[in-house]
C-alpha cells in the first residue's frame, strides 16, 4: 500500500517564542482574543519578555507569520521576534520599523494604511541592537522615538550628552533609509535640530494618528529616495565631468610650431559617453624640422586599453624628442608595452611616419597597422606600399620593424587611420568596409572638393551610416596636408 505522505506539523506559538506555554491549570492566555472576534481584530499587541525562555523558531523565512493572529512573526536569520501590525496574508507595499523603550507596553502607533489603502506592517525594536536584526531591505522608513535612552559608551566625551546620539547612531546604521524623529509636542525644538542632523521630518508622539502618520511615511520614503536619487545623479555628473576632463586632459596637442603643413584629426572612442578609447596618435616637430607622426591601436577599447594607449603616446613623444626612430623607436615602445600591459596577450598595432624638413620625403615604419592614404592633385588617392610592415607591438620578442622610404612630392594630403575606421559593416550584412571600400570612398569625398577637418568629418559619418550606428571599435583618424 502506498507510504502516507505526513502533513506539515502547524508550529505553535509557544515553540516560536511568541507567546509564553501555558500551564496545564491555567486559563485562557492573556493574548486570546475575547469570545466573538476575530483574530485580526484583537487590540492587544504583544510585546517581548526577554526573560522568557523561548525555543529556537523552525521557520526562518523572512516575515513568515506563525501565529493564529497573524500579528507576530520571525526575521530571517536570527529567529527574533517582532511586532508586525498587520495580517500575514494581506499584501504590503510598506514596511515601518518603530524603534521606541515603552516598559507599559503600550503601543503609541496606531493602525497605518498606505496610499492604495494596504496596512503598512509595523515592526518594533526596544532598542538599537534590535534594530539592527530586524533593519532588513524591505525597511522603508525608521520611525525613531527621541526618548529612546542613549546608548553608553563610557568614554564621558561629549557624545555621551548628545540629546540626539541615539538619532546619529540610527542614520550611521540605515544611511539609505528614510526617518521619522518621533518627540514630545513640548518638545518642537528638538524635533526640528532632529530635521537638521539628518531625519526627513518629525512629528509629536502625543499627537499621532493612523491618516497623519501614513501620510509622512509615505512623504519620507519619497523624499529619501528623491535626495538619494538626486545625490547619486550629482555624484555621476562630477565624475563624469572628472573623467572628460582627465580625458581631454590626456588628449595630444600637436607640436607643429614652426611647420608649414596643416594637421587635422577625429577621434571616436567605442565606449559609450567615453571621451578616449584604446585608440592613440600624436605629431611632433623635432628642432632639425622633420614632422613625426603617429597613430596606433591597443587591442580593445576599454578605459584599460586607453590607459595603456595614453603610455604609449607619451613614451613615443619623449623618445622622438629624444631624437629616436624607426626600428630603435619601435623596440622601445615594445619595451614600454611589455612593461606596462596587464596581460601577455595585450598587443598594439603602429604606424609611424618621420616627414622630412622639406616636406617632400617620408620614412615609413609598420607594426601590424593599416597603411596611410596618399592623395595628391591630379592622381587618385592610394595606399602607401606595406610590404614590409612588421609585427604588432608585443608579439615577438626582438622583433624588427623595416623603415620605407616615401615620395611624396610638393603637394600633398596623407591620412593615418586605426581598423575601426575600415572594420565597419556595409548594410546589416557581413560584408565589412574594408581597405578598398575605404579608399573609394575618400576618392569620392576628395572628388567633392572636402579637405581638412570637413574631409575627416565626412568620412566618419559615412562610415557609421554604412554601418547602421554607432561602430563597435575606437576610430581616430589623422590628417597632415601640404600645399605648394
Amino acid at each position: 500500500m502506498p507510504v502516507p505522505v505526513p502533513r506539515q506539523r502547524a508550529i505553535p506559538a509557544v515553540e516560536c517564542g511568541q507567546a509564553p506555554a501555558a500551564s496545564p491549570d491555567s486559563g485562557p492566555s492573556k493574548e486570546q482574543a475575547p469570545p466573538g472576534t476575530h483574530p485580526a481584530e484583537n487590540p492587544t499587541t504583544r510585546r517581548e519578555n526577554p526573560t522568557e525562555k523561548r525555543e529556537k523558531p523552525t521557520d526562518t523565512s523572512p516575515d513568515t507569520s506563525t501565529g493564529t493572529d497573524g500579528r507576530t512573526g520571525t526575521d530571517a536569520g536570527t529567529g527574533r521576534t517582532h511586532t508586525d501590525r498587520t495580517q500575514s496574508a494581506a499584501p504590503t507595499n510598506l514596511t515601518v520599523l518603530l524603534i521606541e523603550d515603552d516598559p507599559a507596553g503600550s503601543p503609541i502607533v496606531p493602525d497605518l494604511l498606505d496610499q492604495a489603502g494596504k496596512p503598512i506592517r509595523v515592526r518594533t525594536a526596544r532598542n538599537l541592537t534590535e534594530a539592527g536584526r530586524l533593519l532588513t531591505d524591505d525597511v522603508h522608513c525608521i520611525l525613531l522615538d527621541l526618548a529612546l535612552s542613549t546608548p553608553a559608551h563610557g568614554t564621558g566625551d561629549a557624545e555621551d550628552h548628545d540629546e540626539l546620539a541615539v538619532l546619529r547612531h540610527v542614520l550611521e546604521l540605515a544611511p539609505r533609509h528614510a526617518v521619522l524623529a518621533l518627540t514630545s509636542s513640548s518638545d518642537a525644538e528638538r524635533g526640528a535640530e532632529a530635521v537638521a542632523v539628518g531625519a526627513q521630518d518629525y512629528l509629536f508622539r502625543d499627537e499621532l494618528d493612523g491618516r497623519l502618520l501614513s501620510r509622512a511615511i509615505r512623504y519620507a520614503v519619497e523624499r529619501k529616495r528623491s535626495d538619494s536619487a538626486e545625490r547619486r545623479l550629482a555624484e555621476g555628473r562630477l565624475r563624469a565631468q572628472e573623467n572628460r576632463r582627465l580625458e581631454r586632459g590626456l588628449l595630444p596637442t600637436p607640436l607643429l610650431a614652426g611647420s608649414p603643413l596643416r594637421f587635422a584629426a577625429r577621434y571616436r572612442p567605442g565606449r559609450s559617453r567615453a571621451l578616449l578609447g584604446g585608440d592613440f596618435y600624436d605629431v611632433v616637430r623635432t628642432p632639425d624640422g622633420t614632422v613625426h607622426a603617429m597613430i596606433g591601436d591597443v587591442c580593445g577599447h576599454g578605459p584599460d586599453e586607453a590607459a595603456l594607449g595614453v603610455e604609449l603616446r607619451i613614451a613615443w613623444r619623449a623618445l622622438t624628442l629624444a631624437g629616436l626612430c624607426g626600428d630603435e623607436l619601435l623596440g622601445t615602445l615594445q619595451q614600454v608595452l611589455e612593461h606596462e600591459r596587464s596581460d601577455d596577450e595585450i598587443f598594439a598595432t603602429l604606424c609611424a611616419v618621420d616627414i622630412s624638413p622639406d616636406g617632400r620625403r617620408a620614412g615609413l615604419c609598420l607594426a601590424g597597422h593599416p597603411s596611410p592614404l596618399l592623395s595628391r592633385p591630379g592622381e587618385p588617392a592610394r595606399l602607401l606600399p606595406y610590404d614590409n610592415n612588421g609585427p604588432a607591438l608585443g608579439l615577438l620578442p626582438g622583433a624588427r620593424w623595416p623603415r620605407m622610404q616615401v615620395e611624396l612630392g610638393a603637394e600633398w594630403s596623407l591620412m593615418l587611420y586605426t581598423d575601426g575606421l575600415i572594420e565597419g559593416h556595409v548594410g546589416e550584412g557581413r560584408e565589412r568596409l574594408g581597405q578598398d571600400g575605404m579608399v573609394e570612398m575618400v576618392r569620392r569625398q576628395l572628388a567633392e572638393g572636402l579637405a581638412g577637418e570637413e574631409l575627416l568629418r565626412a568620412t566618419v559619418n559615412e562610415v557609421r551610416e554604412l554601418n547602421g550606428g554607432e561602430l563597435a571599435d575606437d576610430v581616430a583618424v589623422v590628417l597632415l596636408d601640404r600645399t605648394a
